[in-house]
């Protein structure tokens, strides 16, 4: 099953404060952001955090979204959101402008409708072993989301395959068709669970571990330039 958006509108303005001034528009409750795209120049935009936030509950980074500035409208779609590592607040979106009549790939979150019988009835263990699935698609065409049934999870062991997802209408859906997306486990005993918790952890996958984390709230404190999604032809290069 898949979810199509309604047609999405957002307002900007142009913007002049570059840099590390950008920080006075946050106070005063607006957020910095960029139009890119081929054809078009790279633009600096501002606009409202509150609207942005609506905008980006309701169409994710998947859905086309119509940008409009200084009277034009531009179909995009968000490709990067910057947020505070700490505070988690908005710091800066990426809109990348599309071509409606050339295809890309964009990731699309996935939400698992239904009743496992497995779960109800075996108290089976869920695992869900993706959260969003890449699609190739018009712009136009690309779902807000991606819904599948586990009903038919019946057993131990059952699982949902990406070859097991309907076809959806405009929309490849890319992978192996035999990647595991969902599948029920035995519940574990009290036994395991307590053996599992104190098993050592070896020094070295401490130190990778720890490492990884450091890395990665390094990069999302900076804001640096985003890479535009690659088209289904060729990779959109960021002008």
């Amino acid at each position: 099953m898949v979810t199509k958006a309604q047609k999405i509108e957002l307002s900007a303005q142009p913007r002049e404060i570059l840099g590390g001034k950008v920080r006075h528009l946050r106070v005063s409750g607006l957020i910095p952001a960029v139009l890119y795209g081929k054809g078009i120049e790279t633009m600096p935009l501002q606009m409202p955090v509150k609207d942005f936030e609506k905008v980006l509950k309701m169409a994710g980074e998947s859905s086309l979204i119509y940008l409009n500035v200084a009277g034009n409208a531009y179909p995009t779609i968000i490709h990067d959101v910057s947020r505070d590592p700490v505070r988690d607040n908005i710091l800066h979106a990426d809109f990348y402008k599309v071509n409606l009549s050339e295809k890309i790939k964009a990731k699309v979150p996935v939400e698992f409708i239904g009743e496992a019988p497995a779960i109800k009835e075996l108290q089976g263990i869920f695992v869900r072993n993706v959260n969003e699935l890449e699609v190739e698609a018009l712009p136009q065409d690309l779902p807000h989301e991606i819904k599948i049934d586990i009903s038919r999870l019946i057993n131990f062991g059952d699982q949902v395959l990406l070859k097991d997802i309907p076809a959806i209408s405009g929309v490849k859906v890319l992978g192996e068709e035999n990647e595991i997306i969902a599948t029920i486990q035995e519940p574990i005993s009290e036994e395991e669970l307590k053996a599992s918790l104190e098993a050592p952890v070896e020094a070295a996958e401490v130190e990778v571990i720890k490492r990884e984390k450091e890395e990665e709230v390094a990069a999302e404190g900076e804001e640096g330039e985003a890479k535009a999604p690659v088209p289904a032809k060729e990779a959109a290069k960021k002008e």
